[in-house]
């Protein structure tokens, strides 16, 4: 589907620039719309989803410091995910060993079989969302590398 056609307006742009603007714009929310709505069949959000697949790429617990900085959205507050997924005994804290004052994070046993869980699902559902080929892929990435530098 055209930008133009999603939303409703024939030739609303006088330049190719401010129409890629709110094309990466809507098509970035329509994405989070997207994902959100993949995630909430798992009764988790797509930011709880990013911090558990941090800790288990950690491999041992690590700081919420240490997840924040390796979060994809960096204006989440990581430490108030934690809390949430810890109701949900997805993660479990710690006291760090060199430092009683810190807090350490981890997956526990429910963490790890909600990844193995979601992962062929999600891996499903994203052959099925980007319907690109591997080169269109490839393309559009480096495009969007290039965007941001």
């Amino acid at each position: 589907m055209m930008i133009e056609e999603a939303i409703k307006q024939g030739k609303p742009f006088k330049l190719e620039s401010e129409r890629l603007l709110v094309n990466l714009m809507f098509t970035s929310k329509w994405m989070s719309n997207q994902a959100k709505d993949f995630f909430s069949s798992f009764d988790i959000t797509n930011k709880q989803y990013n911090i558990l697949r941090i800790l288990k790429g950690a491999g041992e617990p690590i700081s919420t410091a240490v997840i924040r900085e390796r979060m994809i959205d960096k204006m989440s507050d990581a430490s108030r995910i934690v809390d949430r997924l810890e109701k949900k005994d997805l993660v479990k804290k710690v006291s760090c060993p060199q430092d009683h004052r810190k807090v350490d994070v981890s997956l526990t046993k429910q963490g790890f079989k909600m990844l193995d869980l979601i992962k062929p699902k999600l891996e499903k559902w994203q052959k099925n969302a980007v319907k690109l080929s591997t080169e269109e892929a490839w393309q559009l990435n480096n495009l969007l590398d290039k965007l941001r530098q």
